[in-house]
């Protein structure tokens, strides 16, 4: 059963102020989970086997379509950002990530227990990620992003009316998105 009205009016209140203003409710079941993002995290991406938070060490993509079939109420947050330089926006990930946990907290305390959230990028935390869940230094911290959990994140955000392409110059503004599950 889907939270009330007056529920949701509680979790915008939290979100406000945190300073999180750029987000849309949306239903969990609309999450678009595809073999091919897994794919992509497999072959392409340089954190496939080595962030602690990320394939293979994350559930298979059958029971990631699992997961979010579990949930009614879910947020995506919306991050705009323009680096300088490439390896900047591991800090600003990081500095985001930190906030999104401290969200999820605060939310879990508000009585919603299943409060889970899928950062906007790759952990990021720790210098050195021991890339294993079992040995990660900042379990309580650590979390997947979405393309980490099989989330094909253009098509999904993309239905909600939100924007993003891919970049083809690393000047150009990025455009991330995390996903709070509420309930």
């Amino acid at each position: 059963m889907a939270i009330s009205t007056d529920q949701r009016k509680q979790v915008d209140g939290i979100l406000h102020t945190r300073g999180y203003t750029d987000y849309r409710w949306i239903d969990p079941q609309k999450i678009i989970v595809a073999q091919w993002v897994r794919m992509k995290c497999m072959y392409g991406c340089g954190e496939y086997g080595h962030g602690g938070a990320c394939p293979p060490n994350t559930p298979s993509v059958a029971e990631c379509e699992r997961f979010f079939r579990e949930y009614t109420d879910a947020v995506i947050l919306h991050f705009q950002g323009r680096m300088d330089h490439p390896e900047d926006r591991h800090a600003w990930s990081a500095r985001i990530n930190a906030g999104l946990v401290k969200l999820e907290r605060a939310v879990f305390l508000a009585g919603y227990h299943r409060a889970f959230q899928l950062f906007m990028d790759s952990c990021s935390f720790c210098k050195t990620c021991t890339g294993r869940r079992e040995t990660c230094e900042q379990p309580r911290m650590a979390r997947p992003a979405p393309e980490a959990m099989a989330v094909d994140v253009y098509a999904t955000v993309r239905q909600f009316g939100f924007e993003i392409n891919v970049r083809t110059d690393y000047d150009q503004t990025m455009d991330r998105y995390a996903f709070l599950m509420v309930h």
